[in-house]
């Protein structure tokens, strides 16, 4: 109705357009419009009315694309508490039967604030694995064994046990917010594998075995590994209720409260089964130790201390026999000497 362009004129340096169309009567007759003649595939025409319904109705004056297809757009506020990952979750499956009842040709995408946060969500896991690379990087530097690397590394999935608990506990969708407070997380546990495993290497001295430089680690790192999640995790509390913030806060909450206690019992285990260490067992008493007293059945006895004879053994009384035969014997010897 607002006509075509046929050709272009020039008016000194400019060109303008030459449109065609109809008279007005002829554009704003919706008889007009009813008997316009529709050609046909065999040659012939017949009106538009025989093949569509023409009446006045009201619609937008634009059309809206998307990807150069039509796109009529619906649009909805998320109630308050609410971020919009979840109430598009909920739709999904309400979505999916009404799209399987539409025509040909027709769908529904997911827009807005969800289909942003999938394009964010795309840019962190596209650089993902440089960020692995150069991690790895730093640790083998630091660590310089890849049995230690592998040590490290095999704690730091765990993680996810958490935050998955977490995640479905409080509701919260694992979207971009929650992906970062992933990535932050693994760089925690991380962090407190490589002082655990560390500390196992400056435990192990000339004349501790590996099993006691184990336990000397995981005992002297356990209050402040435990200390610094804590720390980390009560640093969440007041951003968890809140909107945006709270899938992150409750990814590393979860996630790190988890992982803690992993890395002191899983990584200990776990290196003993790698070197195949073994408890060995009562440790002899030092060599300059003072012998234990003996208890002799008498009521001061555990005041006695036993006192070192410097006597040498050839002044020393042999003890009285107590066999028959040896007092006979003594008895001869008494009576010679008198």
């Amino acid at each position: 109705m607002s006509g075509a362009t046929v050709t272009q004129v020039r008016d000194d340096i400019y060109l303008i357009d030459v449109i065609l169309r109809a008279r007005k009567e002829d554009r704003t007759s919706i008889e007009q419009i009813r008997n316009l003649d529709v050609q046909l595939p065999n040659g012939s025409s017949v009106p538009l009315s025989v093949l569509a319904d023409v009446t006045y109705t009201q619609d937008y004056p634009l059309i809206w694309r998307r990807d150069r297809q039509p796109t009529v757009t619906v649009q909805a506020q998320a109630v308050s508490g609410k971020m919009p990952e979840t109430v598009a979750l909920g739709l999904m499956g309400k979505m999916e039967k009404l799209e399987k009842t539409m025509l040909p040709g027709y769908g529904i995408t997911i827009g807005g604030p969800v289909e942003e946060s999938n394009k964010s969500t795309a840019s962190v896991v596209a650089v993902l694995p440089m960020m692995c690379l150069l991690m790895l990087t730093v640790l083998m530097i630091q660590l310089q064994n890849f049995v230690h690397l592998g040590l490290v590394i095999c704690v730091a999935p765990f993680g996810l046990i958490g935050v998955v608990l977490a995640l479905g506990l409080t509701g919260n969708p694992i979207g971009f917010v929650a992906l970062v407070g992933i990535v932050a997380l693994v760089g925690m546990i991380i962090r407190n594998s490589v002082i655990l495993v560390h500390q196992i290497g400056v435990e192990k001295k000339p004349g501790v075995s590996d099993w006691d430089a184990l336990m000397a680690a995981a005992t002297i790192r356990f209050r402040p590994i435990m200390l610094t999640a804590v720390a980390a995790i009560l640093g969440m509390l007041p951003i968890a209720p809140t909107v945006f913030w709270g899938p992150m806060a409750n990814s590393i909450m979860g996630g790190l409260a988890v992982a803690t206690a992993l890395t002191l019992l899983f990584l200990p285990a776990l290196y003993v089964l790698i070197y195949r260490l073994k408890d060995p067992g009562p440790r002899p008493a030092p060599a300059g130790e003072a012998a234990a007293p003996q208890d002799s059945g008498s009521g001061d006895s555990g005041n006695r201390e036993s006192v070192p004879d410097d006597k040498p053994d050839a002044d020393r009384t042999p003890e009285r026999a107590e066999t028959p035969e040896a007092e006979q014997e003594e008895e001869k010897r008494a009576s010679r000497t008198t």
